[in-house]
């Protein structure tokens, strides 16, 4: 999933895409409430974790306006107060959910989890595909029983690949739901990690090429 975490506190912002990275997602961050908008403009997030108290534009007023957008990204926002009003008010400006500081790594990625769910087509909480298996929340891949060791990258693309059950999808998709904005467009990184996957998942083949389409399984 693609996810943009937006707080102003710099150490704060890095230390939790560190973490969601490690998770499997693609993570972008801003440190205002400027730069967020700027972000969404151009990119489909899943989910924007969004602290409150923003710098040159207000964290409410990047909520009112994703709601005025009709954007499908989920609005989780994080503030240091966890008085109920201030929930109440959180919710009330369109936000989806609401975490006070401070948190719990853990609690925050299960909740960005969830809301994904939300933004996306109803998915089975186990993604098979023959002898393929693949559980996203205990971030586990096997076949024929034999558990995969993938990395954090291999994993997202096999996930979404699973997720899109026999569609094709473009190189340009999987870089977009897969990596983040610090990625080079024309780099070959994606045709490198379906490689790498094809070899982890053995024979025979499941990840199908499309000739100047993408990849399916």
């Amino acid at each position: 999933m693609r996810v943009l975490v937006v707080e102003d506190q710099p150490d704060l912002a890095d230390s939790v895409a560190r973490v969601l990275r490690r998770e499997g997602m693609a993570v972008d961050v801003a440190y205002d409430g400027g730069a967020a908008l700027e972000r969404v403009t151009v990119v489909p997030y899943d989910v924007v974790v969004l602290d409150r108290d923003l710098p040159v534009v207000h964290g409410d007023d990047v909520c009112r306006t994703l709601v005025d957008r009709g954007s499908t990204s989920r609005v989780l926002m994080l503030t240091a107060s966890g008085t109920i009003a201030s929930r109440v008010d959180g919710l009330g400006l369109g936000a989806d959910d609401y975490l006070p500081k401070p948190f719990a790594y853990a609690e925050l990625v299960a909740r960005i989890r969830a809301l994904a769910r939300r933004s996306q087509p109803s998915a089975p909480p186990v993604l098979t595909r023959g002898d393929l298996r693949l559980d996203p929340a205990q971030r586990t891949a096997s076949r024929a029983g034999a558990r995969l060791p993938l990395s954090p990258k291999e994993f997202a693309v096999l996930e979404y690949l699973m997720t899109c059950a026999g569609r094709v999808v473009s190189a340009e998709e999987l870089l977009d739901r897969v990596w983040d904005e610090a990625t080079d467009p024309f780099t070959t990184t994606v045709k490198a990690t379906v490689n790498r996957l094809r070899a982890k998942l053995g024979d025979p083949p499941v990840i199908e090429t499309a000739p100047r389409a993408g990849y399916r399984i």
